[in-house]
């Protein structure tokens, strides 16, 4: 019986500790703000190297968000590196090659189109550059 006592007392217990837990818990979403740059080298930037210029406004959102120290383009053409960001697929899998001949398949996932689908609103400012019309944009 004193087993059974235990176990009551702590089950209430347990469920007293829940009974603030009522409201659903909204976290506010994160804000993201993905800036690409045209035929920029990172030595370009005194966030990465200070021996050529200072850039004290990219240096401030990089010290305020993420900076890549360790990466490569998978194609150095502008529009297939491009379709390489957006998609995450090599220029082989998602088949824009150059910058003359290929037209984006607009009906690929990209990273625009599944922060739609977790409830984000985007933006595309500036060049596109993949001959097609965007898609997967708010604005």
């Amino acid at each position: 019986m004193e087993h059974c006592n235990k176990l009551l007392y702590g089950g209430m217990l347990s469920l007293s500790a829940l009974a603030g837990c009522t409201e659903p818990v909204t976290e506010k979403p994160l804000n993201i703000v993905y800036i690409m740059t045209d035929d920029h080298t990172a030595q370009m930037m005194s966030c990465y190297d200070k021996r050529y210029m200072e850039t004290p406004n990219l240096d401030r959102i990089a010290n305020d968000g993420v900076r890549f120290t360790n990466s490569f383009v998978a194609n150095s053409l502008s529009g297939p590196s491009r379709a390489c960001m957006i998609t995450g697929k090599h220029s082989c899998e998602n088949k824009f090659y150059d910058n003359s001949t290929c037209v984006f398949d607009a009906s690929q996932q990209t990273f625009p189109k599944l922060l739609q689908k977790a409830g984000y609103q985007t933006a595309l400012i500036g060049k596109w550059h993949l001959e097609s019309l965007p898609t997967g944009f708010t604005y």
